[in-house]
């Protein structure tokens, strides 16, 4: 199975303006109360569907530089594993920050 990508490239902060047939639409959206919106073209979700489904596939986290003070022992043993001690840092902050998290809050 061969993987396709699509790019598109655009600007959004420089989107076109609305036309009035799309404000309208946007306004009729708005106005339809849940109930109304017809869904019988959506595929149920099924067991087998939520077995291969990947979570965070696509999620890809914005970075942030900053300055961080580190014990010397801990840099020399990420640096001795090679290149890319900085995403380990990343890494291990994060699988820390998960485990946090599924604890729960002041555990």
């Amino acid at each position: 199975m061969s993987k396709r990508f699509v790019r598109h490239d655009g600007d959004i902060a420089n989107l076109p303006p609305l036309t009035e047939k799309q404000k309208g639409q946007l306004v009729a959206l708005e106005r339809q109360a849940d109930g109304e919106i017809n869904h019988s073209d959506i595929a149920p979700l099924t067991e087998d569907f939520w077995k291969n489904a990947e979570l965070g596939r696509f999620y890809k986290p914005t970075k942030t530089s900053t300055t961080v003070r580190l014990d010397s022992d801990v840099l020399a043993w990420l640096r001795s594993q090679g290149k890319g001690y900085q995403s380990r840092i990343n890494a291990i902050l994060r699988r820390e920050m998960l485990a946090s998290l599924k604890r729960g809050p002041g555990l």
